[in-house]
């Protein structure tokens, strides 16, 4: 960058030199002529010079000798003008053209070098021409003789020597060629300061390494599967790859290169996040439109030490996938365990009838096979867990109710449950059944009721051919400590409460420390997110009340059911529309 910087402005000064030059020069030459063709005039206006060159028109070989010539009134005031102009020769011609005076006495007599056609055709002619005394600037003038005719009987010469000339240009062009050295002086240390603050901003890097970083970083940044963005010390974003805008919901990354990061309309966290940001940070969990993702910083430092923070870089993980993977793997660790329990159970009661029939009791056989009819495959610890015809219902809150039982709650199904087709969408409807019932049976353990108990209720719609599942989840907690409910749903919400270790019902004890109740920062943000995509919602009917009953939740899943080859009317009290135990509550869509 130095060199080149020195070429350019070296190639400046010289061009604007040598035209200054070239142009001085030119315009001396011009002086030089308007001089030398003032001197002509001057000469040829003479009345001795036109009188002396009149009488020698007709003059013979003698009267044009050398020697003759030499002693002439011509000789002698041409000379005479010419060292008083400091002029290179002053000539006197006849109409014929042979010199009548000259510098030189030997060229005396002879015909000039140049063409004198124009003067003695009465014009007068300035031009740059080489003669026997060298190359020189001249003019040449007409003479005209004495008297009314004014007939042309010869021409006066002058020539300003190119060297008086180029002396002339020395003396101008030196301040010229100083000025000049100088600039360059000026322009060389100039690109050396340039240089320097290039090598600081650029670290060191010649262009060509910089243009090789650059191909580097958008071959990592589009080939990594992860967002990347880059934000600088003054909290503006300098980079951002397409997977990052993807995940964030921003159609064109390139477009926030450059903005301020509060006004680039990111997450709320993000200055927090940098704020905190360290080689030890952990991660952050946050949930953006469609998309859990997993948000981690890290601050950039210089190798030299005593250098200035770049700034930070913010990793973007999408972790919907993995939760999507593992909601599946809960959903089918639940009914592989309600599958190996229902064998177990098959098994005993297939010895049992067995045995009967073996000992001849046909009719005892036959009155068991009837119970075991009537109460279904398995008895799971929810109460009324018969009402769930979908096997998928029934393996998963059969699995939440021997954990509630683990805790000392009773889950038990709404006595007005009523699905009459088949769950289409486990991943979601595991999700938000899960999320409301873990909440439920947090709040009922942490609530003051002693008898602590948990309903769920569910219904299935439809409309147009397409199925919708209605959920309403309800506690025996202490409902929730907020006047709007409407703040549990947000991300990172969180009561931060814990109970004292008490006895549970069936001799189990409660653990001393439990998770928040109606919410652990993500929980119910990502159900509401996943209903709503759907075209559902997620609300809170009744927020409760110290003492009991708790806190009423209600979902609405839009798409989640289809009509199967088990549906039917269920047998006992259904379709009445009424919930029980406050499991019912209002909102849009409510599975009142």
């Amino acid at each position: 960058m130095l060199l080149l910087h020195l070429a350019v402005v070296a190639l400046v000064v010289l061009l604007c030199g040598g035209v200054y030059g070239w142009l001085t020069y030119e315009r001396l030459g011009r002086d030089a002529e308007r001089q030398a063709l003032s001197i002509a005039r001057s000469v040829a206006a003479d009345d001795d010079v036109r009188a002396g060159v009149a009488t020698l028109v007709d003059a013979g070989p003698g009267d044009l000798d050398p020697d003759v010539l030499s002693r002439g009134a011509l000789q002698t005031a041409a000379e005479e003008v010419r060292r008083r102009t400091d002029s290179l020769f002053v000539v006197v011609t006849d109409d014929a053209g042979l010199r009548l005076s000259h510098p030189n006495p030997a060229q005396l007599g002879r015909p000039v070098s140049t063409d004198p056609t124009e003067a003695l055709a009465g014009r007068e002619v300035t031009s740059h021409e080489r003669g026997t005394l060298g190359h020189s600037a001249r003019a040449k003038v007409p003479v005209y003789a004495p008297g009314p005719d004014s007939a042309v009987v010869g021409a006066v010469s002058v020539g300003i020597s190119r060297e008086d000339v180029l002396a002339t240009l020395e003396e101008d062009i030196t301040p010229v060629a100083a000025t000049a050295v100088g600039a360059l002086a000026l322009g060389a240390a100039a690109s050396t300061a340039i240089a320097r603050r290039l090598k600081r901003l650029t670290l060191g890097l010649q262009p060509e390494e910089i243009a090789e970083l650059v191909q580097d970083q958008e071959a990592v940044l589009r080939g990594v599967d992860e967002g990347v963005i880059g934000v600088s010390p003054e909290h503006r974003i300098t980079v951002m790859n397409q997977e990052a805008g993807r995940l964030l919901g921003v159609a064109d990354p390139a477009r926030l290169v450059g903005t301020p990061l509060a006004e680039a309309g990111l997450p709320d966290s993000f200055p927090a996040l940098l704020a905190a940001a360290t080689p030890e940070s952990p991660a952050v969990e946050q949930v953006v439109g469609p998309h859990v993702l997993i948000l981690s910083a890290r601050s950039v430092r210089p190798a030299g030490p005593g250098l200035p923070g770049l700034g930070w870089v913010v990793l973007v993980r999408d972790r919907t996938e993995l939760q999507s993977l593992t909601r599946q793997l809960d959903a089918v660790g639940a009914l592989s365990t309600a599958l190996r329990a229902q064998r177990h159970e098959f098994a005993n009661r297939l010895h049992t009838i067995s045995g009967l029939l073996a000992l001849g009791d046909a009719e005892e056989a036959g009155r068991y096979v009837a119970e075991v009819t009537e109460t279904g495959p398995l008895t799971y610890p929810a109460e009324q867990a018969r009402l769930l015809r979908d096997p998928y219902l029934q393996a998963f809150l059969g699995a939440k109710s021997v954990e509630a039982a683990e805790r000392g709650v009773v889950l038990r199904i709404g006595e007005d449950t009523l699905i009459r087709g088949q769950i289409t969408d486990p991943q979601d409807v595991t999700t938000v059944i899960g999320n409301l019932v873990d909440n439920a049976v947090r709040a009922a353990v942490q609530g003051a009721a002693e008898d602590r108990w948990v309903e769920v209720e569910l219904l299935d719609e439809w409309t147009g051919g397409t199925g919708t599942l209605h959920l309403v989840v309800a506690d025996s907690g202490d409902g929730l400590a907020v006047a709007d409910p409407e703040p549990v749903f947000a991300q990172g919400w969180s009561t931060a409460s814990t109970v004292a270790p008490r006895a549970a019902g069936d001799g189990a004890a409660a653990p001393s420390v439990l998770p928040d109740a109606h919410g652990q920062g993500f929980g119910l943000s990502l159900s509401r997110e996943l209903a709503r995509r759907r075209g559902g919602d997620v609300w809170v009917a009744d927020p409760g009340r110290p003492g009991g009953p708790g806190a009423v939740f209600c979902a609405r899943l839009p798409g989640t059911v289809v009509r199967g080859s088990r549906a039917g009317e269920r047998t006992g009290s259904v379709g009445r529309g009424g919930g029980t135990g406050g499991a019912s509550g209002g909102g849009p869509g409510g599975a009142g």
